[in-house]
């Protein structure tokens, strides 16, 4: 082996090592997981978990599109990704991890309607652990709606597994005006900033070749930006989430306007089909999207409830039809400000893609006063650039960068002082 492709192969290995040490939570005394199978059979599909010890568990189906959920208490997920899930049968799709700070989520994707003909856990038995054992079969579409609107009733009078990770604000929080924001206790010196890791817990995101998931890759990178902030004195940051747990896109922007935020910065990291395609890119929020591109993106990436389990039916129309004000407008322009400037300072730093700054409409841009930027670190389907996206120095180097456009977008309003 050549110098060369030796010291290559160590930069990749520090790289992934700095990832884990640095997004993975610390081990939990909760229960394990230790593997996920499913088995395709003639009649039914059999879904295994192996399990340190016995839980409790709660199953219940999602239609539009056809779903089957079980939750299950926060658990150490060390089940390895399966990333060579074999889409036959009933079941066409399978993802996991943590679904708030108390709960855990196994999300089933389904090619047809489907029940649960039994669930049980069988005892440690042959040097095997305990299991939960649940086997599914073909029903019709009336017979899972009415399962589903029936678990909804049930569910109104039975306190939920799965908890809210982040305190909702009085309604009408996600309206323009004073609901939902607080005096700002901050020193006049302080400017706040809110940095959101998308994806986690039960939520992957995009994933590299072998295995890393964007979940982790823009947790790590919303660290070092954190940090870095900070580090200056004239920041108080705050992260939407500090571990692999999931978030709810609504609960993201709640949590910025709650923390009175002045800016918000989302991180992502996307993969294509393309493996050809590379660099970075920096979005905000429009009514009408720059590109088709823009729009599939925002497309997939507001799609992060459903593909949590999120039973996006019973939203009300403030939620999911946000109203875009003058409130909002002011928002947006000052958000394509800071885009504008995000986008000269990342220049410096690697490869952009053509019209670096986009437009789409991202439901976790639409909190009407925050202005908000979503940023594309990379493509975890490019390998130079998931490579880069894994490596300690690189994401040093883009933290700069973020932390540099920060400063200037903000210099022009300290000259003047606090408004």
């Amino acid at each position: 082996m050549t110098k060369r492709r030796f010291f290559r192969y160590f930069a990749v290995f520090v790289g992934v090592s700095s990832l884990i040490v640095t997004s993975v939570a610390p081990v939990r005394s909760e229960p394990t997981v230790s593997a996920v199978r499913l088995g395709v059979h003639a009649a039914k599909t059999r879904v295994v978990i192996e399990l340190s010890e016995r839980v409790g568990f709660h199953i219940f189906p999602l239609t539009a599109p056809y779903r089957l959920v079980i939750d299950l208490p926060a658990m150490n997920w060390r089940a390895k990704p399966r990333l060579d899930f074999l889409r036959t049968g009933l079941v066409s799709g399978l993802r996991y991890g943590l679904f708030s700070s108390t709960a855990s989520r196994i999300v089933l994707d389904l090619n047809m309607p489907a029940r649960v003909k039994k669930s049980f856990i069988l005892p440690p038995a042959g040097g095997k652990p305990y299991r939960l054992v649940v086997d599914i079969v073909e029903t019709g579409h009336d017979r899972m709606v009415a399962s589903e609107q029936k678990r909804r009733h049930v569910a109104k009078s039975v306190v939920p597994l799965a908890r809210e990770i982040l305190p909702r604000p009085p309604a009408p929080g996600f309206l323009p005006g004073p609901p939902g924001r607080k005096p700002n206790p901050l020193s006049a010196h302080e400017r706040v900033v809110v940095i959101d890791p998308g994806h986690g817990g039960v939520d992957p995101g995009a994933v590299t070749h072998n295995g890393i998931f964007e979940k982790h890759v823009v947790l790590a990178a919303a660290k070092v930006f954190k940090k870095r902030l900070e580090r200056s004195g004239r920041y108080k940051v705050f992260l939407t989430r500090d571990s692999d747990v999931f978030v709810r896109l609504r609960d993201r922007i709640a949590f910025a306007r709650s923390k009175n935020a002045e800016l918000f910065v989302s991180l992502h990291a996307d993969a294509i089909k393309s493996k050809k395609v590379r660099g970075m890119s920096v979005y905000t929020l429009s009514e009408r999207a720059s590109d088709k591109e823009a729009a599939a993106l925002a497309e997939k990436e507001n799609k992060s409830d459903l593909i949590a389990g999120i039973d996006l039916s019973t939203n009300s129309r403030e939620v999911t039809d946000i109203l875009i004000d003058l409130a909002q407008r002011d928002a947006m322009n000052k958000s394509s400000r800071f885009a504008g400037v995000l986008v000269g300072k990342l220049s410096g730093v690697g490869r952009l893609l053509p019209n670096s700054h986009r437009f789409a409409g991202f439901a976790v841009l639409k909190a009407p006063d925050v202005p908000s930027v979503l940023v594309e670190l990379g493509f975890l389907s490019n390998q130079r650039d998931a490579r880069a996206l894994l490596s300690g120095t690189h994401r040093i180097k883009v933290a700069d960068a973020l932390y540099r456009a920060v400063d200037e977008y903000f210099n022009p309003v300290e000259k003047v002082g606090r408004y």
